[in-house]
């Protein structure tokens, strides 16, 4: 192998890349041929069910061994509830604030345990959980119910088992987003956010988790793509070197992978350019580069690596050792035992996290103690989901929690927009007027207030009425107080029969929120 050739196979390795569609594309695969990336990302685009993503995964691992002689890192963003990808016949875990709502830590290990089985079953081995995120900004359109908490210190009681039970589950886990996304209003995908915090305030509330995963020992850490003036005041979290090598590496004495969150995000397409920016990245301190979506990009941007590197921009010795820290991963992890196949989705993993998941719903206002009776005409209203955020799955889900309501447990329903304004909340509650009880599912009201006035409209009338907040539990913040509230946390059919479960008697909800939702 000459050196350029040589050179090749070192710059994939220090990249991570993605593709649409459930099959490997012709670029793709050509991608993999010519510049030898190792490693793979992988989004419910790519899925349709276990026994295709099985497939996938096989050939994407023939595929990468074949051309660089290694075997390759099969990401996912498998965090649970509403940043799931795995098909409907897997076993899909409640997300982070549903699971610290249980009060329970072992909640957490068996969820990130029963999570890793089934993900190296089906092929992937590296699963981009847990958050890390402390949930401190109630506008944060991105993290919310991914964040454990609104404090430091829930954070940590419940992502380090989850990340020791992927471990145990043989899977790496990664800690996101670094140094923190939970305090701010912006999404990184659509634009560059700040958070304009001292050190002293970083130190106390966003760095904790992290410095707490950095001693235990986790695998590896994404960077977020966010300005922290006080840290670096020029350059995002991803091309800092004051804050990945600074920072992380020699403050933090973190010694695992450093990994960026994908390159193709508007937060660096739209500012130093994705290209420019994976060199930058490297530069900066981060072992692995990001490019989720666009092999022409990704082929640029090896193309750009291999040129800074050749030319001297990248220091040699560092280059080693992120080389040699993927390497170490990769012998340490992926040559572990592969779980049975039949454990995806098998009967015992959904019955235990069907078990799990009905812990989680939390009840918020309950006036008399008690849930109302459905009675003989119930309604259900709310909206279809929609993709609140650009990490959600790209496809907005078809089915909508009124109809899948009322189709299991008799009544009417009466879907909404995502965000109605005084003439449509007139007809809806026109509509419901007879109603015996009526049932409203909020998607990001606090987000979009047409929905929180449409529940408080309805509250208006003599039905009693309940809201199910579908996503963040702020949407029952500030609904009137007759509101009979419940925080369910993700949009799936599986809560949703969970909250049935509750509607009917059959189940108390008992979690108990970790984010502040009433200030009394």
């Amino acid at each position: 192998m000459n050196t350029n050739s040589s050179l090749i196979y070192q710059v994939g390795q220090r990249m991570m890349a993605g593709f649409d569609g459930p099959y490997l594309d012709e670029a793709f695969i050509q991608l993999i041929k010519k510049w030898k990336i190792g490693n793979v990302i992988l989004f419910a685009w790519n899925i349709t069910g276990k026994e295709q993503l099985r497939e996938l995964c096989r050939d994407i691992q023939k595929l990468v061994q074949e051309e660089t002689g290694r075997p390759a890192f099969i990401a996912i963003d498998q965090e649970g509830g509403a940043v799931s990808r795995l098909p409907g016949d897997a076993t899909r875990i409640p997300g982070a604030m549903a699971i610290a709502a249980t009060g329970n830590p072992d909640n957490a290990y068996a969820a990130g345990r029963m999570t890793a089985e089934e993900l190296l079953a089906l092929g992937v081995n590296f699963n981009l959980a847990p958050v890390l995120d402390v949930n401190s900004n109630d506008a944060n359109p991105v993290i919310g119910v991914r964040s454990y908490g609104e404090k430091p210190e829930t954070v940590i009681q419940y992502a380090l088992p989850m990340m020791r039970g992927l471990d145990a589950g043989g899977v790496l886990s990664c800690a996101k987003h670094f140094p923190g996304h939970g305090d701010t209003s912006v999404d990184s995908h659509l634009a560059l956010p700040t958070v304009d915090k001292s050190v002293d305030e970083l130190w106390e509330n966003e760095l904790v988790p992290f410095q707490a995963a950095a001693k235990a020992g986790i695998p590896a850490v994404m960077s977020s793509h966010i300005l922290f003036p006080k840290l670096d005041a020029k350059q995002p979290a991803t091309l800092s070197r004051s804050i990945l090598t600074d920072l992380l590496r020699k403050e933090m004495g973190y010694e695992g992978l450093i990994m960026t969150d994908c390159m193709e995000m508007k937060a660096i397409q739209h500012t130093v350019g994705t290209v420019q920016g994976t060199v930058d990245a490297i530069k900066a301190g981060a072992d692995m580069v990001l490019i989720s979506h666009t092999a022409s990009v990704a082929e640029a941007s090896a193309i750009a690596i291999r040129e800074a590197l050749e030319a001297g921009e990248i220091d040699a010795a560092e280059w080693e050792q992120s080389l040699a820290r993927i390497s170490a991963l990769k012998d340490n992890y992926l040559d572990r035992p592969v779980p049975d196949y039949a454990i995806v989705g098998c009967e015992s993993n959904m019955e235990a996290n069907f078990k799990l998941l009905q812990e989680t719903l939390t009840p918020i206002r309950v006036p008399g103690g008690k849930f109302p009776e459905l009675g003989e005409n119930p309604y259900f209203l709310g909206c279809p989901a929609f993709r609140a955020t650009m990490v959600s799955n790209r496809d907005d889900d078809p089915f909508s929690f009124p109809v899948y309501m009322a189709e299991k447990l008799g009544g009417t329903a009466l879907v909404s927009s995502s965000d109605p304004a005084a003439e449509e909340i007139a007809e809806l509650v026109k509509q419901a007027s007879q109603a015996s009880c009526i049932v409203v599912g909020t998607y990001n009201g606090h987000l979009y207030k047409g929905q929180l006035e449409l529940v408080n409209s309805l509250a208006a009338g003599s039905a009693p009425v309940v809201a199910v907040a579908l996503r963040n539990p702020y949407d029952l913040r500030h609904l009137n107080p007759t509101v009979w509230s419940l925080a369910a946390y993700e949009y799936t059919d599986q809560v949703f029969d969970a909250v049935a479960n509750v509607l009917q008697g059959k189940a108390a909800a008992t979690g108990k929120p970790t984010v502040t939702v009433l200030s009394e």
